[in-house]
């Protein structure tokens, strides 16, 4: 039964399948021919017919069932969106909506903004599946690592070579980066001089890096690059902070405006050895306190 899969082993199996008959260099993935042609044979019964864009103000995507006379399912993505790598995240999204929720949702899902780009299970757990789905489905693990080996010092140059790979967007690129990487590494996504929501790679969690926005707003340091956007030269760049601005360390700031959300996106690296401070002893986000650090790795 589809119940049976996680996103993880759906994943899985199609990337099996997808190398089994392109071989390993197969990026980006077509996922309108793939959900299709995938569908067509798994499911005869119910496969996804059509994949398109239409207006959909206030959301980037939604699975629906076909209509009144019609056998199957459909997709279909916010065409107002203007960057490729956001569309085809949300696509990958709501296939994994058909593979893994479908059933449960006989009516189908809309999928908003922040349903997308949200990676937090605290969110919410259909939608935190389908990005996971998303994630291992587009930007598979070994091919990953083979562009950014888990030891290497990045910039947003790197991450955005592989978003263009894959063709997601540079911030799903590099919450796929973090998810592996053994530098002590912090993503932080802010608006209005307020963080909106943190990922911390596993290293840095483990070493108190985090921020608890799930405990109320936590404002951006007022000399950072997210608190000062008019520093960033074409939506980015990068600064090298003292201690005691974003954490009681050194911390190099690469920055990124995403003018498709409004946002500032901030991947925070610091020293490969966490400096002789105490422990964090406070609970990390909501993220990482439900899922069990086996579990993070695998975004």
């Amino acid at each position: 039964m589809t119940t049976a899969f996680t996103p993880e082993r759906w994943a899985y199996e199609i990337t099996h399948l997808l190398n089994a008959v392109f071989g390993a260099d197969r990026f980006p993935i077509d996922v309108p021919l793939l959900a299709k042609e995938y569908t067509a044979t798994k499911f005869p019964d119910e496969p996804i017919i059509s994949v398109a864009g239409d207006n959909l103000p206030g959301f980037d995507g939604a699975l629906f069932r076909a209509p009144a006379g019609r056998r199957g399912w459909g997709i279909i993505y916010n065409n107002a969106i203007r960057s490729q790598g956001r569309v085809n995240f949300t696509l990958a999204h709501e296939f994994g909506h058909f593979l893994l929720h479908r059933l449960a949702h006989p009516d189908g899902i809309q999928c908003g903004e922040q349903d997308v780009v949200r990676w937090d299970s605290g969110y919410g757990q259909i939608e935190h599946q389908a990005n996971v789905f998303a994630a291992n489905l587009l930007m598979p693990l070994d091919d990953y690592r083979r562009q950014i080996s888990a030891s290497a010092k990045v910039d947003l140059d790197m991450i955005g070579q592989c978003a263009e790979r894959y063709r997601v967007s540079l911030i799903a690129a590099a919450l796929r980066w973090l998810s592996f990487t053994e530098k002590r590494a912090v993503l932080v996504v802010s608006r209005d001089g307020f963080i909106l929501w943190a990922r911390s790679s596993e290293p840095a969690l483990k070493t108190g890096a985090f921020f608890r926005t799930s405990k109320g707003p936590i404002e951006t340091p007022s000399t950072s690059l997210a608190s000062q956007p008019g520093l960033l030269v074409e939506g980015k760049g990068a600064i090298d902070h003292v201690r005691n601005v974003w954490f009681p360390e050194p911390v190099r700031e690469l920055a990124l405006f995403a003018e498709h959300y409004d946002f500032t996106v901030s991947l925070l690296l610091l020293d490969d050895h966490a400096p002789f401070l105490a422990p964090n002893s406070e609970e990390p986000d909501t993220y990482d306190k439900f899922v069990p650090a086996e579990r993070r790795r695998e975004w």
